[in-house]
């Protein structure tokens, strides 16, 4: 068999413990999945209304926190995961509209992006637990 037809499994041990742990999970449930039951791009849309209604659908999933935690480990780049926004590997916690941002949506931010992060880390460790 030459190199070019050999299968390279290059995946994170750690992500893959994970990745076998929510589709374990998922088997019996899939069709309780929001994310599998609605239209898969508004998980990763460009709209903040649109990644706020992901969020919200995002509530009464029973994989919410594998979800997070998973994503969370891979360094999911963007999109709504276990009901939070990503972006550019980090939870954030809205995503902003285009332009120039006002002077009191700055200051709430910062203090939205304290209770994300509490939010995630709470989330995160009863995952680990």
């Amino acid at each position: 068999m030459s190199l070019a037809l050999a299968s390279i499994d290059v995946r994170d041990s750690t992500a893959s413990a994970v990745d076998e742990r929510l589709r374990v999970a998922a088997r019996g449930v899939k069709s309780d999945l929001p994310c599998r039951t609605f239209d898969p791009d508004l998980w990763f849309a460009d709209s903040p209304a649109e990644l706020e209604l992901a969020k919200s659908l995002c509530v009464e999933c029973p994989l919410r926190a594998e979800c997070l935690a998973g994503a969370i480990e891979r360094a999911e780049p963007w999109g709504v995961w276990g009901g939070e926004i990503f972006e550019r590997g980090a939870v954030v916690p809205r995503k902003r509209p285009r332009g120039r941002p006002r002077k009191e949506d700055v200051a709430r931010d910062a203090v939205l992006r304290v209770e994300v992060a509490a939010r995630t880390k709470a989330v995160t460790a009863g995952v680990a637990a």
